[in-house]
């Protein structure tokens, strides 16, 4: 009888295992849907880049003495399939976060796991549910060049809205050029993941 209900215990613990998706070369931590694993640093960036439609913009303001400014803004790397790991920006000179760009081009953009909803009830906080930094160069896209209409296509895309935007405001199109990448996205610290690690990893994601 006690080997009879071993044996059931087993086969359960082993059924929640498999429903939980437990990769067997991590510490156990059970995957959302598509979420990559997260031993794999420039997947999980790009998985994170590609299926979040903002984040946090900080520039050096040239209005506040120097002092680092953070915005909201919107984003999108590529169309559906298609991302291409660069954020590009819709932004207006009536904001200060493209005033500061044009004056000074260091720029930092956040993004969290959280608002995606596979963190779960943790605290955002929380080492498991990933976070990243890119840091680097905002600067304006020339708008007649192929690169401008690939970022409004994907900008558009993803942020609908967007085309119905005032025209007399003047949006233009910006872009970050990485050149540091910071990840979080188990205990232990940030990941090491250079630029190129980041930007030559699988160039179809598909997005949410």
């Amino acid at each position: 009888m006690e080997s009879k209900s071993v044996a059931v215990s087993s086969s359960v613990l082993l059924f929640l295992l498999l429903l939980l998706r437990v990769p067997a070369a991590t510490s156990g931590r059970p995957l959302a849907a598509g979420k990559p694993d997260p031993d794999d640093a420039a997947a999980t960036a790009r998985w994170l880049v590609a299926h979040n439609s903002w984040g946090v913009l900080s520039t050096i303001s040239s209005d506040l003495g120097g002092s680092p400014f953070g915005n909201v803004v919107s984003f999108s790397d590529g169309v559906p399939g298609e991302g291409s790991g660069i954020p590009y920006f819709y932004l207006t000179t009536l904001d200060p976060t493209a005033r500061d760009a044009l004056t000074d081009g260091r720029s930092s953009f956040t993004l969290s796991e959280f608002p995606l909803g596979s963190c779960g009830k943790i605290d955002p906080e929380n080492p498991t549910c990933a976070k990243l930094t890119l840091t680097g160069k905002l600067k304006l896209v020339d708008s007649q060049s192929s690169e401008a209409e690939f970022a409004r296509d994907a900008l558009f895309a993803k942020h609908p809205e967007m085309k119905d935007w005032p025209k007399n405001h003047n949006f233009q199109i910006f872009k970050l050029e990485i050149e540091d990448i910071f990840l979080i996205d188990w205990f232990g610290g940030p990941k090491p993941l250079s630029p190129a690690q980041y930007l030559n990893h699988g160039k179809e994601l598909s997005v949410i």
